[in-house]
């Protein structure tokens, strides 16, 4: 995509320009319904949005963790429970697949000419979604920590084991690193992480047949184990959630965090002067030897459901729109909640991690009819692998397994 290609030329920045702001809504009447996942960067567009109520405008909102596992079932509804679910990279393909979200071409004709290409994710010539930002997952340190025990930042996976095997030894933390490991869709992230910075491919080429169960597949498995080993007992509970108030409460030297997460760790509340100006986001780290982060690029953006009225349609267009304006960017401190995509964006400390993930050249993650199939199985199977229930290669042959059922029940493979 566009906004991938720019990012991973090293111009990370350079592409965001060229948005004007909004004065006003303008929208007559209608039903605004958003369904987001929850957290600080997504809430203040979404709060942005919600100016747009009033009169005869209705607005209501869902920010959940589980938006992923409700969306399609919302939107088949007729009518949809609704009006837009705000997506990313693989979230988008569900609805794509079943026709639960419509073109915008003509919406964006109307009321989005200022966007930019960047941001128009199109999908077989058709307008499907609007991106305003970037993420990625990355490494934030302790710098004092690191310190403490005379290393300097890592810059790979097996530094990342070194330093965290130094912390303990000196006594300072048991459980000095985390990652997004709960046992749901967070989890199959990180094996698409290692897997893609070990130089996986994870379908054989022109193909849906899973390409997984090999040496790659074994060493991705073996270095998320030794990770895990400095982790909390309870890494499969581990989500944003639930790793960036251990961050702020000083209980963390490292952790793999979502960059639109980052700005919380960094600003005034919530934690203590010491652990804040001691956080340091890094770009993602390289592992095995190879030269492309373990790390996968994203977008965020939002759609429009078919299954509503074209008033509807529109009404809600126009206020996400609101909820991606310039204005919003800079409002408070809304600027350092993410990498945007729009003009008024300023990249500060909370960006750096994405910037240098991205122009390292990290790959987007895949966005394939059958790729959710594969995640969902590693989200199932890796566990097991994780508590020392089974071997690697038992894993990856069970993760194979349930990917092929999945797949021939899907049409994806006969």
């Amino acid at each position: 995509m566009d906004i991938f290609k720019g990012l991973a030329a090293g111009t990370a920045f350079a592409i965001l320009a060229g948005s004007a702001a909004h004065a006003d809504c303008g929208i007559a009447a209608g039903n605004i319904s958003v369904l987001a996942n929850d957290f600080p960067a997504l809430r203040a567009v979404v709060d942005k949005a919600a100016e747009c109520a009033g009169g005869d405008v209705t607005f209501s909102t869902n920010h959940t963790a589980e938006h992923r596992d409700i969306q399609v079932a919302a939107l088949t509804a007729d009518p949809a429970e609704y009006t837009t679910v705000v997506v990313a990279n693989s979230s988008i393909v569900p609805l794509l697949n079943d026709g639960l979200i419509r073109p915008l071409d003509d919406l964006v004709s109307k009321h989005g000419q200022h966007l930019k290409k960047n941001q128009l994710i199109t999908i077989d010539g058709k307008v499907m979604a609007i991106a305003f930002m970037a993420n990625a997952q990355h490494l934030v340190v302790r710098n004092d920590i690191l310190q403490q025990v005379g290393l300097e930042f890592p810059s790979t996976y097996e530094e990342v084991l070194a330093a965290a095997k130094a912390i303990r030894d000196a006594g300072i933390m048991e459980h000095p690193f985390a990652m997004l490991t709960k046992s749901d869709w967070n989890l199959g992230e990180e094996f698409v992480n290692m897997y893609l910075g070990h130089g996986g491919q994870f379908f054989k080429p022109g193909t849906a047949e899973p390409n997984v169960r090999n040496e790659t597949g074994v060493a991705t498995l073996n270095m998320l184990k030794s990770l895990a080993e400095y982790s909390n007992p309870d890494f499969l509970t581990y989500n944003t959630a639930t790793v960036a108030p251990i961050w702020e409460a000083g209980n963390l030297a490292m952790a793999q965090m979502w960059g639109s997460s980052v700005g919380q760790l960094l600003d005034d509340e919530g934690s203590t002067a010491e652990v804040i100006e001691n956080t340091v986001p890094l770009g993602a780290m390289t592992v095995a030897g190879g030269s492309s982060p373990a790390s996968s690029l994203w977008w965020d953006g939002f759609t429009i459901a078919t299954n509503i009225s074209d008033e509807d349609a529109e009404a809600t267009f126009i206020a996400m729109v609101h909820g991606i304006s310039d204005e919003m960017v800079m409002e408070g401190d809304n600027n350092d909640k993410a990498v945007w995509l729009m003009d008024a964006f300023r990249p500060g400390p909370a960006a750096k991690g994405i910037s240098a993930t991205a122009s390292a050249g990290a790959q987007p993650y895949p966005m394939l009819p059958y790729m959710g199939l594969l995640h969902s199985a590693f989200s199932a199977e890796l566990p097991d692998f994780l508590q020392g229930g089974e071997s690697a290669e038992q894993t990856l042959a069970d993760i194979e397994a349930a990917y092929i059922t999945s797949a021939k029940e899907s049409g994806f493979l006969q």
